[in-house]
């Protein structure tokens, strides 16, 4: 393994990285590069756009010059097919924005040349009904992939987990049984572990868990069963007091295991709301947060107790994550208003700044080079300087919505829009 890792090293431009997670390479939404554009529009720096089928919410993830990302393409009526019955506090539920389960989807997963935006291959890892419902602004293929160089590992919640080569031949799956979603879809991406992929299944029915799989081979190696509800939010690995911990977030709990065995480490307090937003750390620091139907945000020391180190009580989202870049942790609302917080202590170093004159905002910052990209669904992204002085230094725009999270790899910024992946370069 270390004789891969130092052999892609050489394989990459000097500088560049890749992105090969959910928020890329420490699931942080940060990258160390440099050679990036600050500013792009439909004719300034862009260096392709590819045409992507169907609808997704999953980001792309890269790994040299290739770019995987998946997408949910409909495929007909899925006649006779009903969705699971929800019911939440002894009440059948059936949430007003769910649909979806009365038509057949393809679930694909799309290879392309970071390069030129060719399209290199695509399969289609399930054709069929679904399981559960989605919200109508979601999608079957909303969890991001995950690539080790190796291969490549796709996750399509009550669909299956698929793993493929760098070529597209197709490798093993898992099922990972019926996750009752209430309707809204999945959310979760795959963790890689070392040579484990870790899957949160957590269930409306109580039937949650987590699994960890043999990457080579996708061959059950440990499960945890949870006493949790539903969520929607990506563990994240961490280090603390020199050992490797997972941090996983419900509304009721936050749980740290140890990733190697699924052994609970320590619980703190829950999140409050629906657990979509992913944890965020660093320094030693773990920040948890929801925004819906209570806004909070809750640090813990990594490799602690589970006692809260502080607290705050507003400027959360439903959906986007927080980002955690240099000292300072930044909540972010679904409105786009920005919260300042040094993540050591607590204290608020401005809260509740707007960047732009509006819009909803579904995707999750990332950060590079003292700068944080916050992008709307209306495409626009803004260049927000980082530190505890707000200021805006530019806006940008790709042209058409935006509900996915950006990525960075290899010099370039990569957006996905509802119909196009933007390659965003100098």
């Amino acid at each position: 393994m270390r004789v891969f890792w130092f052999f892609a090293a050489f394989i990459l431009p000097l500088g560049a990285e890749n992105w090969p997670q959910w928020r890329g390479p420490g699931s942080n939404g940060v990258s160390a590069e440099k050679n990036l554009p600050t500013e792009w529009g439909a004719q300034q720096n862009v260096l392709w756009k590819a045409p992507i089928p169907g609808r997704g919410r999953s980001s792309p993830v890269i790994w040299g010059d290739r770019v995987f990302i998946t997408t949910d393409v409909e495929a007909g009526k899925a006649e006779g097919n009903q969705p699971p019955k929800h019911v939440i506090d002894g009440t059948p539920f059936r949430h007003p924005d769910s649909m979806g389960a009365d038509l057949r989807h393809k679930l694909v997963l799309i290879c392309l040349d970071r390069k030129s935006g060719k399209l290199l291959w695509q399969q289609v890892a399930y054709e069929g009904p679904v399981f559960d419902e989605r919200h109508k602004a979601g999608s079957y293929a909303a969890p991001t992939p995950v690539t080790d160089g190796r291969a490549v590992y796709a996750y399509f919640g009550a669909e299956g987990f698929y793993a493929y080569d760098m070529k597209g031949k197709f490798l093993w799956k898992y099922d990972p049984g019926k996750i009752m979603t209430v309707g809204m879809g999945p959310g979760t991406s795959p963790v890689l572990a070392g040579e484990l992929l870790i899957l949160q299944c957590d269930s409306s029915d109580q039937k949650s868990k987590l699994v960890a799989l043999n990457r080579k081979n996708g061959e059950l190696v440990w499960k945890t069963d949870r006493k949790t509800d539903v969520t929607w939010a990506t563990p994240m690995l961490v280090e603390g007091n020199g050992k490797s911990e997972l941090i996983t977030t419900a509304n009721d709990v936050v749980i740290s295991y140890d990733p190697q065995t699924g052994k609970e480490r320590w619980r703190g307090p829950g999140v409050k709301g629906n657990a979509v937003p992913s944890p965020v750390s660093g320094n030693g620091i773990v920040v948890v947060s929801a925004g819906y139907p209570d806004k909070y945000a809750w640090a813990f020391r990594a490799g602690g107790d589970g006692k809260p180190l502080w607290e705050y009580g507003k400027g959360t989202a439903y959906v986007p994550a927080p980002i955690f870049y240099g000292d300072y942790v930044y909540l972010i609302t679904d409105k786009g208003l920005v919260t300042c917080i040094e993540a050591k202590s607590g204290a608020v170093k401005y809260e509740g700044k707007r960047p732009g004159p509006g819009g909803q905002f579904a995707g999750s910052p990332v950060a590079y080079d003292g700068k944080i990209l916050l992008t709307s669904e209306d495409g626009e992204t803004h260049v927000i300087q980082a530190g505890p002085e707000f200021a805006v230094l530019r806006t940008n725009s790709v042209g058409e919505p935006v509900l996915a999270s950006p990525a960075i790899a290899n010099g370039t910024i990569f957006i996905r829009g509802k119909d196009h992946l933007f390659a965003i370069a100098q």
